[in-house]
């Protein structure tokens, strides 16, 4: 770090002097990055480029004891606090505007003890790390589709993707946390050791401290699966859509298939008279035998007349990789979420309207199909509230230039309204963009007034506040 004489780091008319900068920064063993030094514009880019903050101060820690002595140290001194995991979350909470972000991506371990079937990973792992570690051992932590994602907020606030089906949220397999608290004290937290707290770190997001290290349970399974996508003309998406409803009422938990509708991107198996057109994909991902793989997805790929089927045996690691090139960071991103019990005619008769007037050809829609293990586990079990949920809609803008925003934001928005009278009113909060503040209770439902309740004990003061935020019980009351 160039200078400490931080003039931009301050939260409201606090400003932190020299004396307090200087003794944070003697003990502390990673990189302080201000607005001088070479790499801040790097380090305060995050995958969503709508988000363009400039901290006061960047603290990327080494360890545990980095983020022990980074939390006092804005804690003590009245600073806005942000946390960057793997820095891919869509409401850009990673970067705080003036103060100072706790930055865990050079916190990466991944540790597998094959013997016991658990993995010890840091913060600041992303889905490829980890997949990269635990298959090695036929071993798999159920996570989400690309593998960019960082594990920290993912976890924190659920975690869906191809495997939930067979083995739950990735917050489901958590087994411990180690995580400090805004009082700045390093606690473990698992069914057992505050299991209040650990309850509420199960889909409560950012809310309650920064996870340092993370335990989980992992899962056996072989280094292939069944997998690929089956595209369609989008003038039989109604055909496909009401089938694949159909389809999915006897799917086991080892399969599960997604919708996506966009236009085409030249992908090299669809005929170049396809690019750029309006398609319907159905992405499937059987998670166990290849040969009862063929069988279970067999009535999915009979649907229609399929454009191309390219499903087949593939590694997994490839399949989490496949959607990567459609999510790369640099563009400007705005989703909207619903969850739905099911796909409704009425559901699906809106959702074709919005694909007729996508504003741009990276904009999408896709329904993510969930349910399965995932579903069977009690709402009260964890903080995460949408257990009931067969179905989650993600309504993806994505584009280039500024311009672009009123109409990509806009129909984004005028989808979700239209959706509502369809969905069953939780959320996936780490679906939900910045400017949904006053959704988070109805998200959460019925675990809302604990979650408020245990933010009041462990964070008084809202510290961690930048997130989908659960104000303290007292707040509440107030308001």
């Amino acid at each position: 770090m160039d200078n400490l004489n931080l003039t931009t780091l301050q939260s409201g008319q606090t400003m932190v002097n020299d004396v307090a900068m200087d003794a944070f920064a003697a003990g502390f063993r990673g990189n302080l990055l201000t607005s001088k030094d070479t790499d801040y514009s790097e380090a305060r880019a995050i995958w969503n480029a709508m988000i363009d903050r400039r901290p006061g101060l960047i603290a990327r820690c080494a360890g545990a004891a980095d983020v022990v002595r980074a939390v006092r140290f804005a804690r003590d001194n009245s600073l806005l606090l942000s946390v960057r995991g793997g820095g891919h979350g869509i409401a850009g909470n990673a970067m705080c505007e003036g103060g100072i972000v706790i930055d865990l991506s050079a916190m990466k371990s991944v540790r597998v003890d094959p013997e016991i079937s658990r993995a010890r990973i840091e913060p600041g792992a992303t889905l490829g790390d980890i997949d990269k570690e635990t298959l090695a051992f036929g071993l798999v932590l159920p996570t989400g589709i690309n593998s960019t994602t960082g594990i920290a907020g993912l976890t924190l606030g659920g975690g869906f993707g191809w495997l939930t089906r067979k083995f739950g949220l990735t917050l489901d397999n958590l087994i411990s946390v180690d995580v400090v608290t805004a009082d700045g004290e390093l606690v473990k937290a698992s069914e057992t050791e505050r299991p209040d707290l650990f309850w509420a770190l199960r889909g409560g997001g950012g809310n309650f401290g920064v996870v340092t290290s993370f335990e989980f349970q992992l899962n056996p399974l072989h280094s292939e699966v069944l997998a690929g996508l089956v595209v369609h003309p989008f003038a039989d998406a109604e055909k496909v859509l009401r089938e694949y409803r159909q389809a999915l009422e006897a799917a086991p938990d080892e399969l599960t298939c997604w919708v996506v509708m966009r236009q085409a991107p030249p992908l090299p198996f669809l005929p170049a008279e396809w690019h750029g057109k309006e398609i319907v994909v159905l992405a499937m991902c059987y998670c166990g035998d290849i040969a009862a793989g063929e069988k279970a997805t067999a009535r999915l790929r009979a649907i229609g007349k399929p454009i191309a089927d390219v499903v087949g045996p593939v590694p997994f690691t490839g399949w989490q990789q496949a959607f990567d090139p459609l999510l790369t960071p640099g563009a400007r991103n705005y989703w909207k979420s619903q969850d739905f019990a099911a796909l409704s005619d009425a559901a699906i008769d809106v959702l074709l309207g919005a694909v007729r007037k996508l504003p741009g050809p990276e904009c999408e829609i896709f329904i993510g199909h969930v349910g399965g293990a995932a579903g069977r586990i009690p709402t009260e079990a964890s903080a995460f509230p949408q257990r009931s949920s067969h179905f989650v809609m993600n309504v993806h803008a994505r584009w280039r230039e500024t311009g672009m925003d009123a109409s990509c934001i806009g129909w984004a928005r005028e989808l979700f309204e239209a959706t509502k009278p369809h969905a069953v009113g939780t959320a996936y909060i780490n679906f939900m963009p910045e400017d949904e503040t006053d959704r988070v209770e109805m998200a959460y439902g019925a675990n809302y007034a604990r979650l408020a309740e245990i933010k009041l004990r462990y964070d008084p003061d809202n510290l961690f506040r930048m997130n989908q935020n659960v104000k303290p019980v007292a707040a509440v009351r107030a308001a």
